[in-house]
């Protein structure tokens, strides 16, 4: 399996070592969810006992040059084309149009790499990398088409989030800060800040991915729907909670440490993954432990 597992990191491991500056963090400018994608990839197949045949191995091979050929011409231009194209498609985000195309890409290659080595079993062996990439364009073809406050649906619960946040900045004497809709007005020791609070940077973005990311992960587990719904249950709280910090850790950012939009702007355009995606991790960790002594135990009764 480690042939087949290093021809299916191959692109992301080379776009790493030949263009590590398009591995930005932030989630609609660069590559940085690659990394997380290869850990998905690696957590899945590595020790996997099922492995593709040779001819299947080789067929693979191509399909993973033809996307470094991709990311090559990416990166010679194709991306200025895509910019320049924009506005012919009503794209309002240029950032999120170009590399939501990426993940587009890379989603579409790993389906197919895995689909050619394990067939339709592919769903319930190695579904998280696939469904995190595209996941994540999903969200990107969201911004890029209805970006900021435009569509609806998704930014409902924002002003909710911006309340409760205001509320807790309050509560610890952290400054002072009033909200209107998904406005926050702040003033800390800095002086004053507004923030205008959509539904990317509340989180509602995360709260998707994790629902793919953990649906197709509860897929393959052997246990009882009722613990998949109270897993599943628990990530999604638990990811809100994450979120509200996220929120919370921008205000106090802004109140406590730099009113300097472009300072600020630096450490917010990070903030949502180096949250969140740890956050993804570690749970699915624990359910893991969780479910594999559990399993052991039953194991043992018998």
């Amino acid at each position: 399996m480690m042939l087949g597992m290093g021809v299916a990191a191959a692109p992301i491991l080379f776009a790493l070592a030949i263009y590590p500056d398009s591995f930005n963090l932030s989630w609609n400018q660069g590559r940085g969810g690659f990394l997380f994608a290869l850990v998905f990839l690696v957590a899945e197949l590595v020790g996997l006992k099922l492995a593709p045949s040779m001819r299947r191995l080789i067929i693979s091979i191509p399909m993973a040059a033809g996307v470094i050929t991709y990311l090559i011409l990416m990166e010679s231009g194709l991306q200025d084309i895509l910019a320049s194209s924009a506005s012919e498609y009503g794209v309002q985000l240029v950032y999120s149009w170009i590399w939501m195309w990426d993940f587009v890409v890379m989603s579409l290659f790993l389906t197919a790499i895995f689909v050619l080595y394990f067939g339709r079993r592919w769903i319930r062996i190695a579904p998280a990398a696939p469904m995190f990439l595209g996941g994540s364009a999903i969200i990107l073809s969201l911004d890029a088409f209805f970006p900021y406050d435009t569509l609806g649906p998704l930014q409902y619960i924002v002003p909710y989030l911006v309340q409760a946040n205001v509320g807790l900045i309050q509560l610890l004497e952290l400054g002072t800060a009033t909200a209107r809709d998904n406005i926050m007005f702040l003033r800390g020791d800095h002086g004053p800040m507004v923030l205008q609070v959509f539904w990317p940077s509340a989180g509602v973005h995360s709260v998707i991915i994790y629902s793919l990311v953990m649906g197709a992960f509860l897929l393959k587990m052997n246990i009882p729907p009722r613990r998949k719904a109270i897993y599943f249950g628990l990530g999604i709280l638990g990811t809100i909670i994450v979120n509200m910090i996220r929120i919370f850790s921008l205000s106090w950012y802004a109140l406590k440490v730099t009113a300097d939009p472009q300072r600020w702007e630096e450490f917010h355009s990070v903030a949502g993954e180096i949250m969140f995606l740890p956050w993804l991790f570690a749970f699915l960790f624990v359910v893991m432990i969780i479910e594999t002594r559990r399993m052991r135990r039953i194991k043992s009764s018998f």
